[in-house]
């Protein structure tokens, strides 16, 4: 059997330390992790995770030297072995519906804390569908989409609730604007995304099939329709990615969303020439991404562990305008930040490992969201960060 949690040699390991969010994420926590934290980087290089390590040694000696374990998603007993020596393990090893299962299904067994910035929807399905029942035997917590997928829109919806009446019905509107460029990681899972349509909206079946909803309160997604909306700065079209679908699965288990919730997500672009051009590109790669051929033509435009460079990450941010009514009142927020895709990412991944190692949370298991796992915890560790949740109005 693994050892209780607090017995164990890590609190926190990092697996993916030399991918291009791992090292971001490395960098992070060389910075921030409590002087005594004893944590670790985890991969199948030895040679390059010594090179990270040496290059954090330099950002802060006072962070102490994390230790290297060795951990392959082809070798099962390397990602056991990962599991049971620490409390909490990240993941930054994607595209996970590819390489995401076996440490899951590790960490599950060992009752291990799992977090991960996926932001792909059929994983996450998957997931709770092979390992919820035992995540919740062992009293392991797995934790997706901690990064800009779905941190933002999960916590930023939670704080305008927290905003609002108490056990009134609440309507909740989110606006998304970013600036910034992807990475090769972030390419080749929207790829493998637009490739697995069919097999997504199976699991997602079946999935709501077994999982139900809650009693006695109503939660629902409202697609709604492309408008222009002054407030939000443009455009408004309705997104149907993974971040709805976290914000709903809160609101699903935590009753202060009130008897009756419901949420839309939108996009929000300055003008329609840009729409157009992006409902192209993205109509262009689903298409080619359902054959085989030019699918692997897809994916070798861009290889995972290329990203932006600090200067493109520099002039990069983000910001959601939540607008929400209930009981009589509505209230506006904003979630702000800078480069939403890799620097915040990694701040919101390694501030999500701290708060789930080191601070105090409600007692559950199984898998998680973001809001349901560590709620207002992360959204004073985030603010305490320089992630910006405010109230405007």
């Amino acid at each position: 059997m693994p050892a209780p949690v607090a017995d164990r040699g890590y609190e926190l390991a990092l697996f993916g330390a030399t991918g291009f969010t791992g090292e971001l994420t490395a960098d992070y926590l060389a910075r921030h992790v409590p002087a005594g934290t004893r944590w670790a980087l985890a991969g199948r290089n030895r040679g390059k995770l010594d090179q990270v390590r040496r290059r954090l040694a330099e950002i802060d000696p006072a962070a102490g030297e994390p230790a290297l374990l060795h951990a392959d998603v082809e070798d099962p007993d390397s990602l056991r072995a990962l599991a049971e020596s620490a409390g909490v393990v990240i993941s930054t090893v994607g595209p996970y519906i590819v390489h995401g299962e076996p440490l899951v299904a590790a960490c599950a067994a060992a009752g291990t804390t799992y977090l991960d910035l996926t932001g792909e929807p059929e994983f996450v399905d998957r997931m709770w569908l092979g390992y919820q029942e035992q995540a919740l035997a062992t009293g392991a917590r797995l934790v997706h989409s901690c990064g800009f997928d779905s941190i933002p829109y999960d916590l930023g919806a939670l704080f305008t609730v927290l905003a609002l009446p108490e056990g009134v019905p609440i309507a909740l509107q989110g606006y998304v604007r970013v600036g910034g460029t992807i990475s090769g990681g972030t390419y080749q899972s929207a790829i493998h995304i637009f490739a697995r349509l069919r097999q997504a909206a199976a699991a997602a079946a079946e999935r709501r099939r077994r999982e139900g909803r809650p009693e006695g309160r109503t939660v629902r997604g409202v697609m709604g329709t492309p408008h222009r909306d002054g407030d939000a700065g443009g455009w408004a079209v309705p997104v149907p990615t993974i971040d709805p679908v976290t914000v709903l699965r809160s609101a699903r288990a935590l009753d202060r969303y009130g008897p009756e919730f419901s949420y839309s997500h939108y996009l929000v672009v300055k003008r329609l020439p840009m729409l157009a051009a992006m409902a192209g590109g993205v109509g262009g790669a689903l298409a080619l991404a359902q054959l085989p051929p030019t699918r692997s033509l897809l994916l070798r435009l861009k290889g995972s562990g290329e990203g932006p460079s600090p200067e493109q990450r520099q002039r990069s941010w983000f910001r959601v305008r939540f607008v929400g009514e209930g009981g009589g009142k509505r209230v506006v927020t904003e979630v702000r930040g800078g480069d939403p895709g890799y620097d915040e990412t990694a701040k919101m991944l390694a501030e999500s490992a701290l708060c789930l190692a080191r601070d105090p949370l409600p007692e559950l298991a199984g898998q998680l969201t973001p809001a349901v796992a560590m709620g207002e915890a992360l959204i004073g560790r985030l603010q305490r960060a320089g992630i910006e949740f405010r109230v405007v109005e």
